[in-house]
């Protein structure tokens, strides 16, 4: 049913938007008032997002709560909205990750000196944040191509300044270099994105001609009834320029360079709102839009996705093992998380797909507990060099037993979340790919190696004499920490809940592509 009630997916993107311009409007000499505020708001959609989970039910229509008002009419561009269990699941991490991330960064953008009480760094820092979640919840909801296009387009401006202009102020040289490498990081950042959307939006109006709508359900609807005949090489280029802003934005090898500049030069709040928010989009995108629109285009690129996800998964690995900064460390193991991803995806199996949202969401808790653990760790020393630290663990032992649990997440210790969607996607690429999911296999012993190297350098052996008088975890840190490693340890050992709301979602995605999970070859017994 649409338009039905009480339009609670506006409402959802809705209420962050609104907390931004008022977040934005508090005066200069209010830095506290506008922290609370912007906190207050995040719960409040945290809250709008659960009833969305809530309302949602797994075995009903594909896609619910819905609504479609007309917007541009004169070109068929329709405001419409709904959500399947996929993008349940992902508006939720993201409602769930943005009060963390607001309480973590605290004090990240409070003003070293006041300059001008017209200057309000701390009140666009926050509203900015909250931006950034408006869109991203609404490019979860969003069953109109043209509409999602120009959410995911318009993400990127609050991101760019938040990374250039909120930039961490751990670094080893000059203020004016430390200016100069932010401002790097948010224009590669911006322009990878904007040549990815930029070839995007020509496949969005090839779309349009061949369709004659932007209307997601009404394209699909009519390449089931038959009414939608793409012509072969149509339909495979219309999927390459959707996927490749897709692959930017993910990032997926070649296309990832983008991102430990980003995440390196950001603070880690805003590195965690990069790498466990914004990027999910990416990767929704193409199980909605890349396969949803293009299924035989999709199955005629798998190959070569595969190959790609691959490189990206021992590559990330491969890297991050080498790395000396801590921050860039975490992004490369992103990337080696998002091939398992894409792998997942595109191994065109219910495990893989259903492993692969998992994925998307247990990626989100884990690397946002690493990451805000690991940015309280670098804001007490003022150092993003791994070698600058030692035996933190004997004089912050609640800080260091945190990271550690960040860290075994990170490597997909059995028992934490992440393990649960890494053997799903492994599973099930092995049985319709076995080399690749045997190959896939070397990231898990990387990630042993750059995750447990990483604690030992930092956490144990001589305390170094600048960590001696380190403090441990305050309590606004506690409550930032705690929850994600209970989430972790719950989803580890009961990932039902999201499973129930995910796989219907994964099968209505398989019968799209018209694949069935390979049938397991058992020699009869002798």
């Amino acid at each position: 049913m649409v338009n039905a009630g009480f339009p609670l997916l506006t409402a959802t993107a809705a209420v962050p938007a609104a907390g931004a311009v008022l977040t934005a409007a508090v005066p200069a000499a209010k830095r506290t008032a506008a922290k609370w505020l912007a906190l207050l708001v995040s719960l409040v959609t945290l809250v709008l997002a659960a009833v969305v989970t809530v309302r949602f039910e797994p075995g009903g229509e594909r896609y619910q709560l819905r609504e479609s008002y007309a917007w541009i009419a004169d070109f068929g561009v329709r405001y419409e909205l709904g959500v399947d269990g996929i993008g349940v699941a992902l508006i939720a991490l993201t409602a769930l990750l943005i009060p963390f991330i607001i309480l973590a960064g605290w004090h990240d953008a409070d003003p070293l000196e006041t300059k001008s009480s017209r200057w309000r760094p701390t009140q666009g820092f926050f509203a900015l944040i909250l931006a950034v979640e408006a869109m991203v919840i609404l490019s979860f909801e969003a069953t109109d191509v043209f509409l999602f296009y120009i959410l995911f387009e318009a993400m990127l401006i609050p991101m760019y300044f938040l990374i250039g202009g909120f930039g961490d102020r751990a670094h080893t040289g000059s203020d004016e270099n430390a200016a100069a490498q932010r401002s790097y990081a948010a224009v590669k950042f911006l322009l990878y994105n904007l040549v990815g959307g930029l070839i995007m939006l020509a496949a969005v109006i090839g779309l349009f001609v061949v369709a004659g709508t932007f209307s997601l359900t009404e394209i699909m609807a009519a390449r089931a009834d038959g009414s939608l005949d793409m012509a072969t090489n149509t339909e495979r280029l219309l999927f390459l320029g959707f996927f490749f802003a897709f692959a930017v934005k993910a990032p997926l090898w070649p296309l990832h360079t983008w991102l430990p500049n980003a995440m390196g030069e950001a603070t880690a709040p805003v590195a965690v709102l990069i790498t466990a928010v914004v990027d999910k989009v990416g990767t929704f995108a193409m199980l909605r839009f890349c396969l949803g629109l293009f299924p035989e285009a999709s199955e005629w690129a798998t190959p070569a996705i595969i190959v790609l996800a691959l490189i990206s998964i021992v590559y990330g690995a491969l890297v991050a093992v080498g790395q000396r900064d801590i921050k860039r460390l975490v992004a490369y193991a992103s990337i080696s998380h998002f091939g398992f991803i894409i792998m997942g995806i595109f191994a065109m199996t219910s495990q893989g797909q259903s492993g692969a949202t998992l994925y998307m969401v247990n990626h989100g808790i884990s690397t946002a507990a690493l990451m805000l653990v690991a940015g309280f760790l670098i804001s007490r020393r003022g150092s993003r060099l791994i070698a600058d630290y030692g035996g933190v663990q004997k004089v912050a032992p609640v800080l260091a037993g945190t990271f550690l649990v960040g860290s075994l997440a990170t490597l997909s210790l059995p028992g934490l979340a992440p393990f649960v969607s890494e053997f799903l996607v492994l599973v099930g690429t092995y049985s319709r790919y076995p080399v690749a999911g045997i190959v896939a296999t070397t990231g898990i012993v990387l990630a042993a190696l750059y995750t447990l190297v990483l604690y030992q350098r930092t956490m144990t052996g001589p305390v170094k004499e600048e960590v001696r008088t380190m403090p441990d975890l305050r309590v606004r840190e506690l409550a930032v920490v705690a929850p994600l490693i209970a989430l972790l340890l719950f989803l580890g050992v009961f990932p039902k809940p999201l499973t129930d709301i995910v796989n219907p979602a994964v099968q209505h995605t398989m019968s799209d592509v018209q694949q069935k999970d390979p049938t397991p070859e058992v020699e009869a017994a002798k």
